[in-house]
Formats: C-alpha cells, sequence, structure tokens
C-alpha cells in the first residue's frame, strides 16, 4: 500500500533470509518493536548455545496472496474457530541470536476453508471483507513474533496450512499497512495430523463438507518436521475446543 499521509514513515528491517530450527532451539519470549504490534513482553531467557538452525524450505505462495495487509498481532476478526496462539522465533542461522524487526505475516484459509478476498472458492457463502486471517507483526529485540489466529480449516486438494512470509526493511504506513522492504521468503507451516483430527469433528469444522486432504496426501508437505514448517503444537486446554499454541523457531541468515 502506499502511503499518502504526508508525514516520514518509519522504517524497519534489516536484510534477512527465513530458515528454521528443530525442536532443540528454545523459545524466546516476547518484547516490544517500536510503532507496530508485538506481543507482551514474557521472561527474557536467551536462545540455547546449542540450538541447531537449519534452513527452511521454499514453499509455494499459492493463489491466495493479497498486498498490503494490516501490521497487527491479532488477525482472527469475526471468524469462528476454535483460538490458535503462534510464537515464531525469528535467529540467527549461524549463531542462534534473535534477530529484531523482521516483519513476519501470515495468511489462511477460515474453517470452512475460504479465504477473504476470495469468499467462494471452496463452495461456501459467507461474507468476504478481504482482511479476515491475514496481516502479520515485527520481531521484537527477542526476535519474537506472536499472532493471534483461529485454527485454520481446509480447501480441496490441500491439508490444514498456513501461509508465511518473512519481509526485511519495511515501511510502516499511518493507515497501519506496510509498503516497501524486500520479501526474503515464502513458506507454509504446517500442523499435526493427529491433532487435525481431534479439531475437525467439532461442529465449526464440521461444517465444511469438502473432503479433508491429510498431510501425509498433500502434494506441497515434504514429511521434513520442523525444517519443513511443522508447528509444535501444544493444548490450551482439556479438550480441542479450548485451542492450541503453535511455535516454530525460525532462523535466518543475515
Amino acid at each position: 500500500m502506499t502511503d499518502t499521509s504526508g508525514t516520514t514513515p518509519t522504517v524497519i528491517g534489516r536484510r534477512t533470509v527465513l530458515i528454521a530450527t528443530g525442536a532443540a532451539a528454545v523459545s524466546l519470549a516476547v518484547a516490544a518493536a517500536p510503532e507496530a504490534p508485538t506481543a507482551e513482553a514474557a521472561d527474557p531467557a536467551p536462545v540455547a548455545a546449542a540450538a541447531v538452525c537449519t534452513l527452511t524450505k521454499e514453499m509455494t505462495e499459492g493463489p491466495y496472496y493479497l498486498d498490503g495487509q494490516l501490521v497487527r498481532a491479532d488477525i482472527s476478526e469475526d471468524k469462528t474457530g476454535i483460538p490458535l496462539q503462534l510464537r515464531l522465533t525469528v535467529v540467527d542461522d549461524s549463531t542462534c541470536a534473535p534477530l529484531n524487526s523482521a516483519l513476519v505475516e501470515i495468511w489462511h484459509c477460515d474453517a470452512l476453508g475460504e479465504y477473504s478476498g476470495f469468499v467462494g472458492n471452496n463452495g461456501h457463502d459467507e461474507p468476504d471483507n478481504g482482511t479476515f486471517l491475514r496481516g502479520g507483526v515485527l520481531t521484537g529485540s527477542d526476535g519474537v513474533a506472536r499472532i493471534t489466529s483461529v485454527y485454520p480449516g481446509w480447501y480441496r486438494g490441500r491439508c490444514v496450512h498456513i501461509h508465511v512470509k518473512v519481509h526485511t526493511d519495511v515501511t510502516l504506513t499511518d493507515d497501519g499497512s506496510f509498503t516497501g522492504g524486500q520479501e526474503l521468503h515464502t513458506g507454509q507451516l504446517f500442523f499435526d495430523e493427529t491433532i487435525t483430527t481431534r479439531v475437525a469433528a467439532l461442529a465449526v469444522y464440521a461444517a465444511n463438507t469438502v473432503p479433508r486432504t491429510t498431510l501425509a496426501q498433500d502434494s506441497i508437505y515434504d514429511d521434513g518436521g520442523a525444517a519443513s514448517g511443522l508447528l509444535a503444537l501444544t493444548a490450551l486446554g482439556s479438550s480441542p475446543s479450548a485451542g492450541y499454541a503453535g511455535a516454530l523457531t525460525l532462523g535466518v541468515e543475515s
């Protein structure tokens, strides 16, 4: 989007390339980044020195990306579905030190498999504002991007997934979006099939009558674990309806 406010925007970022790390990496806590939504501060424990940082595989952007989405920590808007709390930690691939001010942007479909801006492509009729389940945040000084959403549904031919991009050197605009910068990675985040099976049985997801493609059947996911974007999921309560937290450490090459 173009900044027409007449004021001088703030330039954010550093040159990065997205990569992912295995479960050995210790998650970083969130700190506030200037002039953009970030998660509240928590225990500022450093990344473990022994963490192994592994390049995340590039994956297709797909047909549903829209430019100029909002920089915001909560992208759920009024969409129904169980809560999903994402914690994506961006670190340097060689030192595992956290990286500040990388814009982590995500977008995904709702429980009925519909993307904002493209509602109807999965056979369901619902309001379309062009913004639901889209947006991103800047990482804080601890390298963490925390985004609140809902657990995605599915559409014909694909397993449950979330699209992710990493941008650097973006300019924040007065309308809450961003412009410029450099897009350095496009990938996808995936969900454990056992957990997705439980979620798919809930009424709001079962209303999606399109056949569901499993992780093993998916044409994009290559069974590469965290290096291919497989999230580590933790239940937020005693039943699937309480939702899940999803974490992944994303290394970067500076």
